[in-house]
């Protein structure tokens, strides 16, 4: 039997685009799972090539199990949720899986680990100049999600210290197909196809680097495969302003345009409101006062330069990826009847 590669978190958005793309590859690969995860997002798969394996990566002994027969690991797990009223709950169990993961892979004595870190551990910029991997992180007081990241990157880098062959990829806002739970950026873009308020939330300024996620899976194999260890790559697509990406989606839809733009203030206390909205009835605010403060007149804009000359990575257009999701979405029932007939999708294929 060939070695199998793990991949934790596997029944995410990117985990399981990850799953497939290793499969079509010809790869052997071994899914852990929670569990009770629902497994939809893996269905089809050939049973000769593929294995599940439930557990939990805050388990040592867990991952360690998962991992026999396998000599590499893509650790893709994370709870992709930006807020909490209590933020150690996103940031503890990103610091304790990725420690017991990386115990267990040590143990196993694996050949190659990819981690899945994130673009947002660079922080952001106030001009419009793409951010490298040596960008330092310049956002104290992050959101819960950015912190947990940041928390877990310092976990690598004391295993990488310590001789773990460990290579980190650091993806985009990830878009296109798949977006099963829907993911936080999901959720904006749904919000905007249901022409929701709460789904529009165009600012004075700033921009983001959109990317989608089958070149993010295929930047993943391709670091695995080229990633020089110890090193960290930017997994991104294209730079665009806030208000590009609306008058992208509304060239894409026929949908309307939002509202005028708001100010860094106004979306500030805007933040406010929606934190208390969701401590008082649950759920998670679609913005908070910390990704205001953050991210408002504020530049997540990316290189991928590194990845592209020295692992050969590329990434398609951002309208392409937007659209990508917008037809899943639309595919697989995402909206309502009657929202869904407004929606006037481009049909050129993708």
């Amino acid at each position: 039997m060939p070695p199998f590669t793990l991949v934790t978190g596997a029944t995410g958005f990117l985990g399981s685009q990850l799953v497939r793309t290793l499969i079509a590859r010809g790869e052997h690969v071994k899914a852990l799972v929670r569990p009770g995860s629902n497994l939809a997002a893996l269905e089809g798969l050939p049973r000769d090539r593929f294995k599940l394996a439930v557990g939990d990566v805050r388990i040592e002994q867990s991952v360690f199990a998962a991992l026999a027969g396998c000599l590499q690991m893509y650790h893709v797990a994370g709870l992709f949720k930006m807020w909490d009223p209590n933020p150690q709950r996103i940031v503890k169990p990103a610091i304790e899986g990725m420690r017991a993961t990386l115990r267990a892979a040590r143990a196993r004595k694996l050949t190659k680990i990819v981690v899945t870190s994130s673009a947002g551990v660079l922080g952001t910029t106030s001009e419009r100049h793409p951010m490298d991997e040596q960008h330092a992180f310049n956002l104290p007081d992050a959101e819960a999600y950015v912190a947990a990241k940041v928390a877990a990157e310092q976990v690598a880098d004391e295993f990488r210290d310590a001789g773990l062959p460990i290579v980190s990829v650091l993806p985009a806002s990830i878009a296109g197909p798949g977006d099963w739970k829907p993911t936080p950026n999901g959720r904006l873009l749904l919000d905007y196809l249901n022409q929701a308020p709460t789904g529009h939330f165009p600012v004075s300024g700033g921009g983001l680097n959109v990317v989608d996620v089958e070149d993010v899976a295929n930047g993943h194999v391709l670091a695995m495969e080229h990633g020089a260890i110890g090193e960290r790559y930017i997994l991104g697509g294209e730079n665009l302003t806030f208000s590009q990406v609306f008058e992208t989606l509304c060239d894409l839809t026929g949908l309307s345009e939002p509202t005028a733009p708001k100010s860094k203030t106004i979306m500030h206390w805007a933040g406010k409101l929606y934190e208390l909205k969701a401590r008082v009835r649950g759920g998670e605010p679609r913005i908070t006062s910390r990704m205001a403060r953050d991210y408002v007149d504020s530049f997540s804009w990316l290189t991928s330069e590194k990845a592209e000359t020295k692992l050969g990575y590329r990434h398609r257009p951002a309208r392409e990826a937007l659209a990508r999701s917008v037809r899943w979405f639309l595919k697989h029932g995402y909206l309502p009847p009657k929202a869904a007939g407004r929606v006037r999708l481009e049909l050129r294929p993708m």
